[in-house]
């Protein structure tokens, strides 16, 4: 357990960020398979732009990595493409 005073502070404010990057994380999970089960292309192309907002937060924040978001937005990019 933390003595100093500083260090009781850093544990607070580790658990809030986890609690947040949890948060972001799944959100952005849950808006790709959303995105993926749309089976009309105007809606999902609208929504595209979202998800692909969310995944670059994700990236810049580097909750994940920045390959693995391209590889995300391309996939997502080219599902929304194959629409009809």
């Amino acid at each position: 357990m933390a003595h100093h005073k500083s260090s009781k502070k850093r544990i607070r404010q580790d658990a809030k960020k986890r609690d947040l990057n949890r948060y972001y994380k799944k959100s952005a999970r849950t808006a790709i398979k959303k995105l993926k089960e749309m089976e009309n292309k105007k809606e999902a192309e609208t929504f595209l732009t979202k998800v692909i907002s969310k995944i670059d937060r994700l990236s810049k924040k580097n909750q994940i990595h920045e390959n693995k978001a391209a590889n995300l937005k391309s996939k997502l990019t080219r599902f929304v493409n194959s629409l009809s």
